[in-house]
């Protein structure tokens, strides 16, 4: 059977191949403003029906550029397709005609062709034609035909009508009959050129002769081939039942609504026999030729003739049925009458308009100009007249309109400027509506969603920003947070963070501060010092990544605020290499005698600056005091006999701030009845033998440690001056006075100079007056080391620091007096007091005081 179904199919695509030949290529026909072209049915999949971009007059190129395509309905068969490459319309899945056109007629595909960029509609017919690829049958093969011997000649008798679905001349064109003694063949035509055959009694029949006839009855088709079909016809000779139902009129016609309930009756039919009993009951079929769609539809009633409804109806598939119905008797030799039923469907408006969006362009720039084509929306409506007429509309409140191209299709365009930050979505509700009473509507949402167009700058939650930051804060620690906002979307509302560049105090701000791009958080990048920065701004910009980008700026002010982190510091007195600083003070001396004052500075500003004195530690509370404001020392109180000789004192300096830093000062007091004309210097001091422990142990090591000390003094000093006395011709004598001291400088330093500071001088029993001895090598040059042990002083040693002389006329080399880098720095680093808050007036010439002492008087660092 495959191979048979096969050749079949040869056969039928020669067959097409020899109509196209026959009737040549198909050329377009215009036909009311559109192209018709006409193909024959069966072809093979790829066979040519029209070069249709030739015809439209488009760019071949372009066509797949341009989305070029058949717009068809959801579900519906494409049969035809567009090749994209050369524009040609061919055939896609074979074409059947009976298939497609179920009424006959015409047969025709309606395309809808799309083209885009720029949006173009092209409407195209192609006409189906019908090839002979059906052979006519008949409902039996073989079927019996009863005729009564009684029958007179020239009786007809109505024979089954061949079906062939092919329409014109491929359809029945006439039949025929195999040569018989006694029939002939009578073709008739019916009122809507159907053919179908009569048998007519030429001879008269004799029963009892020739009980039974057969002859074959062949139906031909004007196809080219042609095509046949042949059906056996048994002829049975009856006994006389000489009187055949017959029907009211040969034809009925009836209109039915296409809603009609199933059962509702559509006619009564009515036949009547002239013969009694079983001769004369008739009873109603449907002929052998009806069709299988009419038995799904209509129904018979065998004896009322009724014909009721039994299938739903539909007029836009059929809008006419034609019935035929035969009323045969009971009687023997009983012969069928036929009469036919045109049922007229009459349209109901139970079709709802059909919105389908043929192409949608989405999403649309919010720049977009009016008039710009969103979508192409078709409606169709699959009644007729008034019920199939659709208008369309959408809501009034959203920026679009419809424009109707052609019939039944529309564009869907914009009527004004978009602006996505407002609306960045529209539901544009679509509303198709038919004519027909009641009328029926179809709504459709179209979604548009609004793309962005980088059309807004950054903007920051703040006009500026305030940023307040505690000195010393860990460097990388966060300072603040700037924002800022887009109301653009993805890539244009990106927002990317930056310090414009600038310099703070000469230093690019790229040291001083960065920036997260992406959050906005701002670090520092170093400890920040109140005392060195108090307040920068900087520029912080915020850019978007559309294109082109837009951006924004906003100062950011950085305040420094103080942190108490300097400890107050002296300058007045000042120890050196942990010594205590010493004074001098009268016995003499009287309550409120200035003994000195103590002075001290803070880095710090405001509170964390101001500074209060206090005595912390004293060998009598009751002898001194100190002023808290302006650290002045005075004495409380006249000395007494019992009074100690040495009087510590520590003072303590406080600052204001939270938590209080504070540095404290020793002193050590010497109280003396008369006063030398030359002050006291701070010098390394060992404490008082009052003030050590009374062990004698400890008094051999001290006595030990002077004896030891003076000879290498004494050995030193005899060794200096045999080399000076051979170096310098002008220096002359062996002694060094005591208001006076002149240095002796040497063609090159030694290295053998004197190192150590801790000269020991015992000084004769009841002398009073201070021993000086001068030490020409050792010390920086331009000074000279002068030891003065005082008559209270038996245990100390002090070192004096004084400028040396003008080099005499008879020198012959001045320049060697001094090495370069042999400078002597006594001076502590202090940092950079802070100038907001000064020490109180009262406490200025002290520390000026101290600034500006000279050789004579420099370890002197505060003075009474």
């Amino acid at each position: 059977m495959a191979a048979g179904a096969g050749s079949g199919r040869g056969q039928l695509f020669l067959r097409s191949l020899l109509f196209l030949l026959l009737a040549g290529p198909p050329a377009p026909r215009p036909a009311g403003g559109q192209l018709r072209y006409a193909v024959p049915e069966e072809l093979e999949h790829g066979a040519f029906v029209a070069n249709l971009g030739e015809d439209l007059g488009l760019d071949v190129s372009t066509l797949s550029a341009r989305r070029f395509r058949i717009v068809s309905r959801a579900g519906a068969r494409q049969h035809l397709e567009v090749n994209l490459e050369n524009g040609i319309l061919f055939v896609n899945e074979r074409i059947d005609r009976e298939e497609v056109c179920e009424a006959g007629g015409t047969c025709l595909l309606h395309l809808q062709l799309l083209v885009e960029s720029p949006l173009e509609l092209f409407r195209v017919e192609v006409e189906v034609l019908d090839i002979n690829d059906h052979a006519p049958t008949f409902p039996w093969q073989e079927y019996v035909l009863e005729v009564a011997e009684s029958a007179v000649l020239g009786a007809r008798f109505p024979l089954e009508s061949a079906q062939d679905p092919d329409m014109g001349t491929n359809s029945v064109h006439t039949y025929r009959l195999s040569p018989n003694g006694f029939f002939s063949l009578e073709v008739q035509t019916r009122s809507d050129a159907s053919k179908f055959a009569e048998l007519v009694l030429e001879h008269a029949l004799d029963r009892e002769q020739q009980r039974v006839h057969r002859v074959l009855l062949t139906a031909l088709d004007g196809g080219v081939p042609e095509r046949s079909g042949t059906a056996h016809i048994l002829v049975t000779v009856l006994d006389a039942n000489d009187n055949v139902p017959a029907f009211d009129q040969p034809s009925y016609g009836v209109s039915l609504p296409e809603d009609a309930p199933a059962g509702t009756l559509v006619i009564q039919l009515n036949a009547t026999d002239l013969d009694e009993g079983p001769n004369g009951e008739i009873e109603y079929s449907f002929s052998g030729h009806a069709p299988p769609r009419v038995r799904e539809l209509f129904h018979v009633e065998p004896r009322s003739g009724q014909v009721l409804l039994k299938g739903p109806l539909d007029y836009e598939r059929a809008s006419l049925h034609e019935l035929y119905v035969q009323a045969k008797d009971r009687g023997p030799s009983a012969v069928a009458v036929h009469c036919r039923v045109l049922v007229h469907l009459l349209d109901v408006n139970d079709n709802a308009p059909e919105v389908t969006l043929t192409s949608v362009s989405t999403p649309v720039l919010e720049d977009a100009p009016p008039g710009t084509v969103i979508a192409v929306i078709s409606v169709l409506d699959r009644d007729s007249g008034d019920n199939g007429r659709v208008s369309c509309e959408v809501s009034p409140d959203v920026p679009f309109e419809l424009r109707s191209s052609f019939r039944n299709y529309y564009t869907l365009v914009t009527t004004q400027a978009l602006d996505r930050e407002v609306v960045p979505e529209y539901n544009i509700s679509i509303t198709a509506r038919d004519m027909g009473s009641p009328a029926l509507l179809t709504r459709s949402i179209l979604t548009v969603p609004v793309s962005d167009v980088n059309d807004n700058a950054p903007r920051f939650l703040q006009p500026s920003y305030s940023v307040y930051v505690m000195e010393n804060n860990a460097p990388g620690a966060s300072i603040c947070s700037v924002s800022a906002l887009d109301p653009d979307c993805q890539q244009n509302a990106y927002l990317s963070y930056s310090i414009a560049d600038g310099h703070i105090h000469g230093m690019p701000v790229g040291t001083y501060v960065s920036i997260n791009s992406d959050s906005g958080h701002m670090y520092a990048l170093r400890s920040l010092d109140y005392e060195q920065i108090r307040s920068f701004q900087i520029q912080v910009q915020a850019q978007d990544a559309g294109f082109p980008p837009l951006s924004a700026n906003v100062t950011v002010h950085i305040f420094v605020l103080d942190q108490n982190d300097n400890a107050p510091v002296i300058v007045s007195p000042m120890p050196r290499n942990g010594s205590v600083a010493t004074e001098l003070v009268p016995r003499s001396a009287g309550p409120g005698y200035l003994v000195g004052t103590v002075s001290a500075v803070d880095a710090d500003a405001g509170l964390n600056s101001r500074l209060s004195y206090q005595l912390l530690q004293a060998t009598d509370f009751t002898l001194f005091s100190v002023a808290p404001d302006t650290g002045e020392l005075r004495t409380l109180r006249s000395f007494l006999e019992q009074d100690a000789t040495w009087q510590r004192l520590v003072v303590q300096v406080r600052d204001g701030g939270q938590p209080a830093l504070s540095a404290t000062v020793s002193l050590l007091l010497s109280v003396v009845e008369t006063m030398p004309q030359t002050l006291s210097d701070f010098s390394e001091f060992s404490l008082p033998a009052e003030a050590s422990s009374a062990s004698p142990v400890t008094l051999y090591l001290l006595v030990s440690l002077g004896s030891i000390s003076f000879t290498f003094l004494l050995a030193i000093l005899i060794l200096t001056a045999i080399r000076c006395r051979g170096e310098r011709r002008s220096c002359r004598g062996d002694g060094c006075s005591p208001p006076r001291c002149h240095c002796c400088p040497r063609s090159r330093p030694s290295p053998d100079g004197l190192k150590t500071s801790n000269l020991t001088a015992q000084p004769p029993a009841g002398t009073t007056a201070a021993t000086c001895l001068d030490v020409p090598g050792g010390g920086p040059p331009g000074y000279c080391y002068k030891v003065c042990l005082g008559p209270e002083s038996a245990q100390s040693d002090f070192m004096f620091l004084k400028p040396c002389s003008p080099p005499r006329n008879n020198e012959k080399d001045p320049g060697k007096r001094s090495r370069p880098g042999q400078h002597l720095h006594v001076s502590k680093q202090i940092k950079q007091p802070n100038m907001d808050w000064l020490p109180p007036s009262t406490q200025r010439p002290a520390l000026k005081r101290y600034q500006s002492r000279h050789c004579g008087n420099r370890g002197s660092g505060w003075k009474g």
